[in-house]
C-alpha cells in the first residue's frame, strides 16, 4: 500500500497510471459504493454513479491540488455525482427530488439487493424525511463513521455546522422512529 503522495505520483505518471488506478479502485470502491448507495438508494443507480465517479477521478487526477486528503477529494466527487444523479432523475420524471427519494425508498422492499429487515427499512424511511444536507451528514457520520474533520473537507463546511446538522438529524430520526 502506498501513501497518498506516492499514489498521486503514480496516478499522474503515464507509465504507472493504470496500475495505480487499479489500486485506487481496490482502496475505495466498496466504501464509495455504500456512501453513494445511501444517497441514491437504488443498487443500479449506485453502480452508475460509482462508475461516473471513478471516470471523473481518472480524467481529473491532474487537477487534484493536494489541499485535502485524496480520500476527501474522491468522496466529494462521489457525493456531488450522487446529488447530480438525483437531480437529473427528478427532472426526467418531472417530480421533486424529495418525491423521487420517497418513491425510491418505497421501492426498497421490492429491491432484490436490499437485505435489510423491517427496522432497517424504517430507519431508511426516517432518513429519507431529512433535508439533503442533514441526510448526507447523518449517513457519513452514522454509517461511514467519518470524523467531522474529514466530513468538513468533503462537504466544505465547518465542523461546528456539521455537528449541529448531525444532532438535529438524530433528533428528527428518533422522533420518526418513536412516533407510532
Amino acid at each position: 500500500m502506498h501513501s497518498d503522495e506516492e499514489l498521486i505520483l503514480r496516478l499522474t505518471s503515464k507509465v504507472t497510471k493504470d496500475s495505480a488506478f487499479k489500486e485506487l479502485l481496490t482502496l475505495y470502491k466498496e466504501r464509495l459504493y455504500w456512501h453513494i448507495r445511501k444517497i441514491v438508494v437504488s443498487h443500479d443507480d449506485a453502480d452508475d454513479v460509482l462508475q461516473n465517479t471513478f471516470i471523473k477521478v481518472y480524467k481529473n487526477i491532474h487537477g487534484f491540488k493536494g489541499e485535502s486528503k485524496l480520500f476527501s477529494w474522491i468522496y466529494r466527487i462521489a457525493t456531488n455525482e450522487a446529488l447530480t444523479h438525483l437531480k437529473r432523475n427528478s427532472k426526467l420524471k418531472s417530480i421533486g427530488s424529495q418525491e423521487l427519494h420517497d418513491h425510491t425508498i418505497n421501492n426498497l422492499e421490492a429491491d432484490v439487493y436490499f437485505e435489510g429487515d423491517e427496522i432497517q427499512l424504517k430507519l431508511q424511511k426516517a432518513i429519507a424525511t431529512l433535508p439533503e444536507k442533514q441526510k448526507l451528514v447523518f449517513n457519513m457520520r452514522y454509517f461511514d463513521d467519518l470524523k467531522y474533520a474529514d466530513m468538513s473537507e468533503i462537504l466544505e463546511t465547518s465542523e461546528g455546522a456539521l455537528k449541529a446538522s448531525y444532532h438535529i438529524a438524530v433528533k428528527k430520526i428518533e422522533a420518526y422512529l418513536t412516533d407510532d
